[in-house]
């Protein structure tokens, strides 16, 4: 198992690669299927996978924020630096998607409308979530306490207060508390219209997918508290099994007759599928846990883990050889076989491209060290 003392931890490397994995299959699977093969049980299946990999990524970015927040606060950092510092980041991945989306665009000419350019995707609403939770966690240190316990409680606090409002929030503002006055970029941040005359739910708006990060914030402060770090195993088991209660009261709310809401859309806005969902989520990281610290996460190279320290970099580049012009294989037209040796081209090569990219930045440090070195000496 990695080292609690290490930068990076092993399991939650593993989920973020995991991540990469199931939006490798859906991409590929969606893209280059074609004829029968788009009715047949597998890709109905691959299709379902598909509903994991965003919900992870915006989970994952939660857990990571609570990492770096409470890192910077047993340093001793204050709150106006550490709102300063987060909420940048956020903006700088925000900065990252509206980038992707020119580089779509321009890619895909001449068929690529120029509406594309302000497309809601997951790579925003991360920037985005990152932002909102900046803003979230500087507000729950508003008393001014120096206590990092105190104030990872509060902040845990504040964080499940918003993932439930952003859920709650979530049928109405797909359909009855529409903001219509809005510009449709605007709206589309809040429920995905984009330039359509419905919310829809391939896109990425802030309801419901910022509450997946607020989670994540909540469960990666939990997991920094002092029984957590005395007691690892049993804390993140604790929260497998709270995964499990989360999803069965999700399935018992659904299954009531009387329903809040005038339009109700289980699969799509329903704080009941959100709760589900964060409950697989948790048990999900419950197993990452169980399978690099007694399974065979961690023996000799393990792709995920390696993926889960670029996934950034492997997410954008894999969609151009997925979706785009540079598509490895022609699109829907393809059966089952040749599509899953397209996957394991995909992942083969996102494997080699982290390794890479990993390689480069470790000798890049090597020789920054060593031109500081002889300047040192000098002074």
């Amino acid at each position: 198992m990695t080292d609690k003392s290490s930068k990076r931890i092993a399991y939650i490397d593993w989920m973020r690669g995991f991540a990469c994995l199931m939006m490798f299959q859906t991409h590929c699977y969606d893209s280059w299927l074609g004829g029968a093969a788009r009715q047949s049980r597998w890709f109905m299946w691959s299709q379902l996978g598909g509903t994991l990999p965003a919900p992870l990524f915006l989970f994952l970015a939660g857990i990571s924020f609570a990492m770096v927040t409470d890192k910077m606060r047993q340093k001793g950092i204050g709150a106006d630096a550490i709102a300063r510092t987060t909420i940048l980041r956020g903006g700088e991945i925000f900065l990252y998607g509206l980038l992707f989306r020119l580089q779509e665009y321009l890619l895909g000419q001449p068929w690529a409308p120029g509406t594309d350019l302000l497309r809601v995707d997951v790579l925003n609403i991360i920037g985005l979530s990152l932002m909102l939770m900046g803003v979230v966690c500087r507000i729950s240190a508003a008393g001014g306490s120096a206590d990092v316990a105190r104030l990872r409680q509060s902040s845990i606090v504040a964080a499940v207060t918003t993932a439930a409002a952003i859920a709650l929030a979530t049928p109405p503002m797909w359909t009855t508390w529409r903001p219509h006055w809005r510009a449709w970029w605007l709206e589309s941040y809040l429920n995905g219209v984009h330039t359509f005359d419905k919310p829809q739910p391939w896109l990425f708006p802030l309801f419901p997918w910022a509450a997946f990060a607020f989670a994540g914030l909540a469960i990666g402060l939990l997991l920094l508290s002092d029984w957590s770090r005395r007691k690892e195993a049993a804390a993140i088991s604790l929260i497998g099994a709270g995964g499990i209660a989360l999803a069965a009261l999700g399935y018992w709310l659904d299954a009531r007759p009387m329903q809040l809401y005038a339009v109700y859309d289980f699969w799509h806005t329903s704080p009941n599928f959100f709760l589900i969902r964060v409950g697989v989520l948790l048990v999900i990281l419950l197993a990452s846990y169980v399978w690099c610290r007694w399974g065979p996460g961690e023996w000799g190279f393990s792709p995920l883990i390696q993926m889960g320290t670029t996934s950034l970099m492997v997410y954008w580049v894999h969609i151009e050889f997925v979706y785009g012009r540079f598509s490895i294989l022609p699109k829907r037209s393809e059966g089952i076989a040749a599509v899953t040796l397209g996957l394991l081209a995909i992942f083969v090569a996102m494997t080699l491209l982290s390794l890479a990219r990993t390689r480069l930045k470790g000798a890049g440090a090597r020789v920054r060290a060593l031109v500081r070195r002889p300047s040192r000496a000098s002074s």
